[in-house]
Parts: C-alpha cells; sequence; structure tokens
C-alpha cells in the first residue's frame, strides 16, 4: 500500500507541470528550482509509486501510462486544496464566497458583462476573480483547477469538463470607411476572405472558425495583424490596417465610436457559440454554481 504521507504538493505540481510542458527543464524554471533538484523529486515520486512516470528523450519527456494516470489524478487532488485555500480566504476576509471564472475576448465582449452585473448585485458578498484568456488556456485553467468556470468557443477541445451553450451570437464584418466593402447590405464570407485581416491569435477560436471557413473556401486567411484583444482590432481597422471578423456584440461597441461600418456576412455557418465549461457541475462550490443557474435561466427565458 502506497504511504499517503509521502506525497508532497510541490512534487505533484511540478509534475503536472513537467508533462504540460513536455520538458523537465520548463517544469523546474516554473518552480524555480535546478534541473537536478526537479529531476530527484520526479525520482523519488517514481520509486514511491512504484512506477515510471516519465518517458525520458532528447526530445523532452512524455508521460507513461501510469504517469498519465497520476498526472489525471494529481490535477484534481491540486484543484481540491486550491479550492481550499481560497474557502480559507473567502472566510479570513469575510467574503460569502469566490467565483473562478476565465472567458475568451467573445464573451467579455458580449455577454457577459451584463450578466456579472447582476450576479454582483444578486450576490453582492462574493468575491469575483475573472480572467481574460483565450479559449484554450480557459480549457487549462478549469482543467487543472485554477478556475472553476471558463467560456469557450465550441471549437476548442475540451476533453473531461461538462459544457453547455452559454450564448450565441452573429459573425459580422468590420471595414473602415472607404473600403470596397464599407456600407454593403451583406458582404459573402468569401469575398470577405480576399481582403487583409486584423485578427486574434491565431490560435484563438475566433480566428481558428475564420481559418476554417476560409479553408472551406479553397482560399488562404491573409492576416496582416495580430493582437490580443476585440479593442485592439476595431483600433487597427480604423487606422485602416484591415477588416476583421467579430461578434456583432462585440462590433456594436466600437462601431459608431470610431466611425467603422458593420455588414452581415453570408454564405458561411457564422453563428458564434459560446461553451460554458466545468469540470463537474456536482462539483462547483455554491458561488459558481449561482453564475451556472442564472445562466441557464437567462438561456431558457431567450427561447
Amino acid at each position: 500500500m502506497v504511504n499517503l504521507n509521502r506525497f508532497d504538493l510541490v512534487t505533484l505540481r511540478l509534475l503536472v507541470a513537467v508533462i504540460d510542458a513536455g520538458s523537465l527543464t520548463a517544469g523546474a524554471d516554473r518552480f524555480g528550482i535546478s534541473l537536478a533538484a526537479a529531476s530527484k523529486r520526479i525520482s523519488e515520486l517514481e520509486q514511491h509509486c512504484g512506477v515510471t512516470l516519465l518517458q525520458r528523450s532528447q526530445r523532452g519527456v512524455t508521460a507513461t501510462a501510469a504517469g498519465q494516470t497520476v498526472h489525471r489524478h494529481a490535477i484534481e487532488v491540486i484543484a481540491r486544496l486550491e479550492q481550499l485555500a481560497q474557502a480559507v480566504d473567502d472566510l479570513q476576509s469575510g467574503a460569502a464566497g469566490h467565483l473562478r471564472l476565465c472567458a475568451n475576448p467573445s464573451a467579455l465582449g458580449g455577454f457577459l458583462p451584463g450578466l456579472l452585473a447582476r450576479y454582483a448585485e444578486r450576490y453582492p458578498s462574493v468575491r469575483i476573480d475573472l480572467e481574460d484568456t483565450l479559449s484554450e488556456d480557459g480549457v487549462r485553467a478549469v482543467q487543472s483547477g485554477a478556475a472553476e468556470l471558463a467560456v469557450v468557443g465550441d471549437n476548442v477541445p475540451h476533453e473531461g469538463l461538462e459544457t453547455f451553450v452559454c450564448d450565441v451570437d452573429e459573425l459580422v464584418l468590420l471595414a473602415p470607411q472607404g473600403h470596397p466593402l464599407a456600407g454593403l447590405s451583406s458582404v459573402p464570407m468569401e469575398q470577405a476572405l480576399s481582403f487583409d485581416l486584423v485578427a486574434l491569435a491565431r490560435s484563438a477560436s475566433l480566428t481558428r472558425r475564420v481559418i476554417s471557413a476560409a479553408e472551406a473556401a479553397g482560399k488562404t486567411v491573409r492576416i496582416r495583424v495580430q493582437v490580443r484583444s476585440f479593442d485592439s482590432m476595431c483600433r487597427m481597422v480604423a487606422r485602416g490596417l484591415g477588416i476583421a471578423i467579430l461578434p456583432r456584440a462585440a462590433a456594436a461597441l466600437y462601431a459608431d465610436a470610431l466611425g467603422l461600418s458593420v455588414a452581415p456576412l453570408a454564405g458561411a455557418d457564422v453563428q458564434r457559440r459560446l461553451l460554458l465549461a466545468m469540470r463537474q457541475r456536482s462539483q462547483l462550490a455554491p458561488s459558481a454554481l449561482a453564475l451556472v443557474e442564472m445562466i441557464e435561466a437567462g438561456r431558457g427565458s431567450s427561447m
């Protein structure tokens, strides 16, 4: 029988970091320890478990089958301990709860600010910890326990998480005045993709959606400028650096202020679906569950 007292949190967190990065060096750097110290910790954990956890090579490390199992359970243990730490912090500060949420740019530029305002009004003692992330990073945050909930694009892998559609918006074209597509009542997606684009990073779920539409049309996306936010996208468009494809709710925030033209897109699936992701609904803290129920109630009333 494995001695539970010989497991320590630092080594478990190190193992998760090493496997996620595929590198012992990267894991050691993250925890500010030497490569030798990191290797020693992992070796001692392998000896304690009685199995090999990592397959080492010149290209880095990969988890063995046993390593994948320990990795999965380590993530769950770390998540539980982080929830415990947050609960103690809440008790010390007098907060009634702590909502840990990640959201992608589409959510922050659309439905989420209004929803959180209503949530804060209903639950004034809950502390809200919101992080602006790309969808992939939001999924990882929930998987690792760094966040309980994440709003992500529906085209991002979310293995092992429970999800449901929390918002649906329409993708539109944003163009500067004087652009050949400005002022049109509708723009075919294929035509829009013939022009230079201002976009989020290629790893962003929205950009991947646009790239997929281009591939379906037999075109190559012409991304001229990559930025990190819708605000930056719209400002670049206003300066004539390209056009942008983004959700209507986000476009509406900037179009009038920056004098930009908004046009519907045609000839492709332009619905932008956002998912609310969580590990297990039954394990959510009351503060997180309350937000889930608010979203579900709002979706039900809008159908």
